[in-house]
């Protein structure tokens, strides 16, 4: 029982540490850029100008939430990394997200 709490109490911590990080993700060859918190909250996202054409605003929003996405990914990545070294890999089936 008591190891079952170092472990929950260490997943809390990496949980914290992570959300308090702040991820990048590019689009578009670095053109739109996207910053976010490890909480999933985004920060910032910056365009090149040379990007932005009146005629294909849709274009523009796919490189964002591409950019937004690459950022997110990232984020996931590190999560499964953090919480993979603490359960030892074990499969908790969604306790911890």
């Amino acid at each position: 029982m008591r190891q079952a709490q170092k472990m929950q109490e260490q997943l809390a911590a990496a949980q914290a540490d992570l959300a308090s990080r702040e991820f990048q993700g590019s689009a578009g060859g670095g053109v739109v850029t996207a910053t976010v918190k490890g909480s999933g909250e985004v920060l910032a996202v910056n365009i090149d100008p040379s990007v932005i054409d009146p005629d294909d605003a849709e274009m523009l929003g796919d490189l964002v939430v591409a950019a937004v996405n690459s950022a997110l990914h990232s984020v996931s990545e590190v999560a499964a990394e953090q919480m993979g070294g603490l359960t030892g890999g074990l499969d908790l089936g969604g306790l911890l997200g």
